[in-house]
Formats: C-alpha cells, sequence, structure tokens
C-alpha cells in the first residue's frame, strides 16, 4: 500500500519541489545534482505509504538531506581533480525574494564537513529546531548544536556585515561592465577595494584564471588584459541581476557561451569579483 496513485504523490510532492531544491542546492552547490537528488526523493515518495506521513515537508527534507550527504562524499573527491577555482553554479534571482546564502557563505560551506554544513544550513538557514535537525542527519540534538556551532565559527568571516540594498548593487554592477568592457581603467580602478580578488571559474573546458588574483594591483592587471580581448571581440549584456546573493550581470562571451559575474560589494567598493565561465555550470541558464 503506497497510499494513493501516482498523480496523487504528484500533487502532493510538487509544491515542495521549489524548497526541497533549495536545500539540495545549498548541500551541494550545484543545480543539477539538487535537481537530481529532488527526483530521487520523488521517486522514493511515489513508494511510501504517505498515509502514514504526518508531515510531508519534513519527512521529504529528510530524505532530501541525508541523500545529499551521500552525494557530498563523492562530490569532495571530484573536487580534487577539478581545473583551477571551484565556483558554486550561478543561480540567477528570478523574484524579489532576499537570497539567504550568498556566494562567499556558500564557499565557506565547502570548508565544512558534510555534517557541520547540513546542521548549519538546517538550523541557522531554514530555522528548524536541533530535535528536527537530530532526526534529518541522525545524530542526538546536542551534536547537532556542536556541529552548528563549530560550521559558525567557520563561517562567521564570510557573512555579511550588512547587505547591500538591490538597486544600488545593480548600479555598481552595470557602472562595472561600462568600465570594463570599455577599458576605463580609471573608473574601474576607483570602484575597487584594495584588498578586492578575483575568481574564475572555467573547470578547464574554456579559458580561465589557474588560481585567484589578490589584491588591487593583481586584480586591474587581470582587467587591463582582459579589456584588450572585450574590445577586440567584444562582450554583450543580456541583463544585471542578483548571482547568488550579489549583484552582477548575464554576458555572452565571443564564443558565444554565457558567462556570470557577481560582484561582493561593502562600502560602495567591490571586495570580490566572481566569474563563472565553466559551460557545464551555466546550462540551467539557457
Amino acid at each position: 500500500m503506497n497510499g494513493g496513485t501516482q498523480m496523487d504523490a504528484a500533487d502532493s510532492f510538487d509544491p515542495l519541489r521549489p524548497r526541497l531544491i533549495r536545500v539540495a542546492y545549498r548541500m551541494l552547490g550545484s543545480v543539477a545534482d539538487a535537481e537530481d537528488v529532488v527526483q530521487d526523493a520523488f521517486i522514493r515518495w511515489m513508494g511510501t505509504d504517505r498515509s502514514e506521513v504526518r508531515e510531508p515537508e519534513a519527512f521529504l527534507r529528510r530524505i532530501v538531506t541525508r541523500l545529499c550527504l551521500d552525494q557530498m562524499k563523492s562530490a569532495r573527491a571530484q573536487r580534487e581533480t577539478y581545473v583551477g577555482p571551484w565556483l558554486p553554479e550561478p543561480v540567477v534571482e528570478e523574484t524579489d525574494e532576499e537570497e539567504d546564502i550568498t556566494l562567499p557563505l556558500m564557499l565557506a560551506l565547502e570548508r565544512l564537513s558534510p555534517l557541520e554544513r547540513a546542521a548549519f544550513l538546517l538550523h541557522d538557514v531554514f530555522g528548524l529546531a536541533f530535535d528536527e535537525v537530530a532526526r534529518t542527519i541522525q545524530r542526538d540534538a546536542a551534536a547537532c548544536r556542536q556541529l552548528a556551532a563549530r560550521a559558525r565559527d567557520h563561517v562567521r568571516d564570510a557573512r555579511p556585515r550588512f547587505q547591500i540594498e538591490k538597486q544600488r548593487g545593480l548600479e555598481i554592477a552595470g557602472a562595472f561592465f561600462a568600465a570594463s568592457r570599455s577599458g576605463d581603467m580609471s573608473a574601474l580602478g576607483a570602484m575597487l577595494a584594495q584588498d578586492v580578488s578575483f575568481h574564475s571559474d572555467g573547470g578547464g573546458k574554456r579559458p580561465a584564471a589557474i588560481r585567484p588574483a589578490i589584491g588591487h594591483g593583481q586584480v586591474m592587471q587581470v582587467h587591463k588584459a582582459l579589456a584588450v580581448l572585450f574590445g577586440k571581440y567584444g562582450s554583450t549584456l543580456l541583463r544585471t541581476c542578483m548571482v547568488n546573493g550579489l549583484p552582477g550581470f548575464v554576458t555572452r562571451e565571443a564564443d558565444g557561451e554565457l558567462q556570470t559575474t557577481a560582484l561582493d560589494i561593502e562600502d560602495g567598493h567591490v571586495t570580490a569579483i566572481y566569474i563563472m565561465r565553466n559551460p557545464d555550470k551555466l546550462r540551467h541558464l539557457h
């Protein structure tokens, strides 16, 4: 007995799918992997006696979290052989809803153990009580408190001290695009913080810096070289938007591929630049 038909299963599952994908994406940093995990959870949901499940969302969140924990073990091995810096797949926000996880915080989460990451996300981001976290990751509540506390210590510096007003952030992103593509190095330099960093993820599939550029001088050198290429081959702005909770933009580059740029901004200055060029991680944006 599975508590109903396949259509019944879909009717009860589909309204929860977006929230389950949010959980999975924040665990895995990959849109495609998150969608696969949630689809696997749906298959398990179809085989469940749903008449016995009092809280479908909590039940399914447990399944999704456990599937993510299993997947993270193999994902860590793949990261060790990744070409150049690894960045999470870009999520371009289509709504006015504020993002609860920004790109710098997702990178900080990568340094946590899978259980620390799960405890932090479930309690600090999604607001679950530790008793529910304990049921989800199959540890006792005291252990979950310790896991979340350790995670908090690791990610403290990556949490934004203040949220830039969205419209102001998008204006800075538009000005950044204009200055970087036109070769206006004076305007670009004035936007950058002294300790700015530049990160680009090509995954070995497209040209990208093998290691981050750190500091105003290095980042300006990178952009001077890029400005020559932009001047010669062009770069088309498709839209300014929030990318993983940061102001940024989507472009189509000379090779015909998409690219996202996300800007971490503090006190009106860009403190970090994150560029996604790996076509495998941009497929969902098409």
